[in-house]
This record gives C-alpha cells, sequence and structure tokens, in this order.
C-alpha cells in the first residue's frame, strides 16, 4: 500500500508532522486496510456523513471499545476550498487519521485513478493497492462497525497475533537462513567451550 504514495507527502492529523519517507509509511500503511475518504467540511452531505464515518473509525481504532486497535488507517482527500477550511474540519476527526496536504495535485490524480465522482466518497482498498469496495459510504451507514470484518477477510491481512504490522521492517529485512545461522552460532559456541575445556585439562595434566 505504500507503494501509492511513494513520493508523496502524508500529514498526521491537527499536527505539522509530515510523512514522506518509505520506513514512515510502511509503518503507517502495511499490513492495513486503507479507506481513502474524498469529502469536503463544506459540503452538507459531508457533513452528515463525517461523524458517522468518525464514530466508525473510532470504535474500531479507540482502546475505549477495542482492546487492540483494528488493522484500520484512512486518509483524508481533501476538497475543501481552502486550507484554514480543511484545518477546522480535520480538528473534530480523529488524531490518527492522516491528510494529503492541502493543494497537493495528487488528490486529483486519486480521484481519476478511483473514478470519484461524488463526496462523500470512502474507497477501501487491500494493503496490495487493490479495490475492495470503491464507495463504502452506503455500507458504513448501513452497517456501521461490522463491515471491517468482510474487509478484513477481503484483504487477507497477516494476523498480528503472528507478527505485528509495526514488526513488519524488521521481518522484512530478516532472510530465510538467519534461523540457520543463529543454530549455527549457538553449536560454534558450544564447540568453542568444549575445546576451551580440553585445552585447560590438557594444560593440568602436564
Amino acid at each position: 500500500m505504500a507503494a501509492l504514495f511513494t513520493g508523496k507527502i502524508l500529514m498526521a492529523n491537527r499536527e505539522r508532522d509530515e510523512m514522506d519517507t518509505e520506513r514512515e509509511l510502511v509503518r503507517a500503511l502495511e499490513n492495513k486496510v486503507l479507506l481513502l475518504y474524498f469529502g469536503s467540511g463544506q459540503c452538507p452531505r459531508c457533513r452528515q456523513f463525517s461523524p458517522i464515518l468518525k464514530d466508525f473509525f473510532i470504535r474500531l481504532t479507540d482502546e475505549f471499545y477495542v482492546e487492540r486497535a483494528s488493522q484500520l488507517v484512512l486518509v483524508y482527500v481533501s476538497r475543501d476550498e481552502t486550507e484554514e477550511q480543511q484545518r477546522r474540519f480535520l480538528r473534530t476527526m480523529p488524531k490518527r487519521w492522516l491528510a494529503l496536504p492541502f493543494g497537493d495535485p495528487f488528490s486529483r490524480e486519486l480521484e481519476l485513478r478511483f473514478s470519484v465522482a461524488e463526496v462523500p466518497t470512502v474507497v477501501v482498498l487491500k494493503p496490495s493497492g487493490d479495490v475492495i469496495a470503491g464507495n463504502a459510504v452506503g455500507e458504513i451507514r448501513r452497517a456501521g462497525a461490522a463491515c471491517f470484518r468482510r474487509w478484513q477477510e477481503a484483504a487477507e491481512l497477516l494476523d498480528r497475533n503472528f507478527l505485528l504490522a509495526e514488526d513488519f521492517e524488521d521481518w522484512s529485512r530478516r532472510s530465510i537462513t538467519d534461523p540457520i545461522r543463529r543454530l549455527k552460532y549457538k553449536l560454534d559456541k558450544k564447540t568453542e567451550a568444549k575445546n576451551k575445556g580440553r585445552r585447560e585439562e590438557a594444560e593440568e595434566s602436564s
């Protein structure tokens, strides 16, 4: 999924922090269902839907509702008229939301790529970038947080009980021969200890 944003910048909500390195993007997006929310704080339909999406996201990611945050990330793609309007809107949304910088031309590229004709639109993507839902606004309205289960199965996410998403970076660096090398290291240490013991015995006997 990070490949979709390679060379781009994502902003952390309500902060000036930018995530524009491959490492930061992988950490934020890998092994997660991605929601692209095309909307505007000034659009009447968006003003009706945004609180529903906010509640949906919080119920899946906030520790008040869930023991462990769902493997879900949201990127806001703004159609706001000014940067201040975008900033004001995002201040009312969850801190975990990400956003493209205001006026980023990549917003238009995403609209064309996913055939976004109106707002609000929520495009649901697998970690691979394949589309699960072209516009999940109706599904989120009807099913609420329950629809994440279907997306999770469609995305074939790697269970974090087996491998935490945050561990992906370290895991990706490991070679499949690592266990063999570690075993060889242990055997070498044992052999070295045995040889040392034999040398000490030989020295004492002489």
